[in-house]
C-alpha cells in the first residue's frame, strides 16, 4: 500500500515516522509548499520523494491513500481532490471547517467506495480504551456527566478559535464513550486579542436523557491541565493525561438521595470507597491509528475513528461557534 502525505508541519513528521514503521505500507511521497520542510524529509528519509505541490500525489496512479495534515480550512478541497482521484483519505482533526463539507466528503467516499477516516488519535490511547471498557461494562452504572478541562498558555491560532483547536480531542472522546446523540450546544467565549478569535471558551453539550457534557478550553492559562471526569451513579473516572503512568483512576464514590416529604427537602447520602488504578496499554496511539487506517483500506471494515465520528465532532464545534457569537444561545443539533 503506497501513501502520500500532504503537509509536513507540526504533525506531519509524526505521521511520516509512524506510517514508515509499518510493514505493509510505504510512504511514497510527501508534499509541502515550503522547501525547508521538504529538506527535512530528504535528510531523514532519502527514499521518500518530495514535491512542492499536492497535485503530484493526486496524479500519481500508484498512490493508494492520501494523508492530509494541513490547516482545517484546506481539508475539504484536498480531500475532495484525493477522493476524485480514487484514493483513500485520512484527514487530521477536525475533519472539515463545516458539517456541510464533511457530509459532502462522506457522500463522495461512499460513491467512490473509499475509506474516509479522521485522525482523532486520543481514541487509540490505552487510557481512552480503558475508559471505553469501563463505561461499556457498566462498572460506572448510569453515566451522568462528562467534564473536560484542556488549558495551557498558547499557542494562539490565527484561523480558528480555542474550541476548534483544543476541544476536538475531548469531543471525540465523548462521542466514542457515549452512544447517545447530543441534543443541543451552549457556548460562551472571549477574545483578548481583538481579532474575534476566542482564546478562552466554555461549552456545554446537552442530551435529552439528562446526561450533560462540559468543556473548558483556554490558551491563556498559567498552567497546563489535561483532565477529564466521567461520573456514573456507581463509580467515577478521573483521566489525568499529565500523569506519566497513573493516567486513569476509578473512584468508588457516589451518592444516593431520597425525599423527606414531611420537611419537603432532599436527603443525600454520600459514599466514599476505594480508589482503583487500572493498568492501561502503553503502545503509541499514533501507531495504532495508522494501523487502523491501513487495515480499513486493506481489509475493509470501519475504523474506530471513522468519518461519521469526525462529522459529529464538526457538528458540535459548528454549533458552539454559532452559540458563542449569539452570547451563549442554545443551538439545536
Amino acid at each position: 500500500m503506497k501513501i502520500g502525505i500532504i503537509g509536513f508541519g507540526y504533525w506531519g513528521p509524526n505521521l511520516l515516522r509512524n506510517f514508515s514503521g509499518l510493514d505493509n505500507c510505504k510512504v511514497e511521497i510527501v508534499s509541502d509548499y515550503r522547501m525547508e520542510r521538504l529538506d527535512i524529509v530528504k535528510k531523514n528519509y532519502p527514499s521518500v520523494k518530495t514535491s512542492l505541490t499536492a497535485d503530484d500525489i493526486f496524479n500519481d496512479l500508484s498512490i493508494d491513500a492520501v494523508v492530509i495534515a494541513t490547516p482545517v480550512f484546506s481539508h475539504f478541497e484536498l480531500a475532495e481532490k484525493a477522493l476524485v482521484s480514487n484514493k483513500h483519505v485520512l484527514l487530521e482533526k477536525p475533519m472539515t471547517a463545516s458539517s456541510a463539507d464533511a457530509q459532502k466528503l462522506i457522500d463522495l467516499s461512499l460513491q467512490k467506495n473509499k475509506v474516509l477516516m479522521v485522525d482523532h488519535t486520543f481514541l487509540y490511547t490505552g487510557a481512552v480504551q480503558k475508559m471505553k471498557h469501563l463505561v461499556d461494562s457498566g462498572d460506572l452504572g448510569k453515566v451522568n456527566y462528562f467534564d473536560s478541562t484542556r488549558i495551557n498558555l498558547g499557542l494562539f491560532q490565527q484561523d480558528v478559535n480555542v474550541l476548534w483547536d483544543l476541544a476536538p480531542h475531548d469531543i471525540s472522546i465523548l462521542t466514542h464513550l457515549i452512544a447517545e446523540k447530543p441534543y443541543s450546544v451552549n457556548a460562551t467565549g472571549i477574545s483578548h486579542t481583538n481579532n474575534e478569535i476566542e482564546n478562552i471558551a466554555y461549552m456545554t453539550v446537552n442530551f435529552q436523557s439528562g446526561f450533560i457534557a462540559h468543556f473548558n478550553c483556554s490558551w491563556s492559562s498559567p498552567v497546563k491541565i489535561r483532565m477529564t471526569l466521567v461520573g456514573g451513579d456507581k463509580k467515577m473516572i478521573v483521566f489525568n493525561d499529565m500523569e506519566p503512568t497513573e493516567k486513569i483512576k476509578m473512584y468508588d464514590t457516589g451518592y444516593s438521595f431520597k425525599t423527606d416529604e414531611e420537611k419537603q427537602r432532599i436527603l443525600v447520602d454520600y459514599r466514599a470507597g476505594d480508589i482503583f488504578i487500572p493498568k492501561v496499554q502503553t503502545n503509541e496511539a499514533l501507531t495504532l491509528m495508522a494501523k487502523d487506517f491501513v487495515n480499513a483500506v486493506s481489509n475493509g471494515g470501519s475504523p474506530i475513528s471513522d468519518c461519521y465520528l469526525g462529522l459529529e465532532v464538526v457538528k458540535i464545534l459548528e454549533a458552539a461557534q454559532k452559540s458563542i457569537k449569539q452570547k451563549g444561545k442554545e443551538i439545536l443539533l
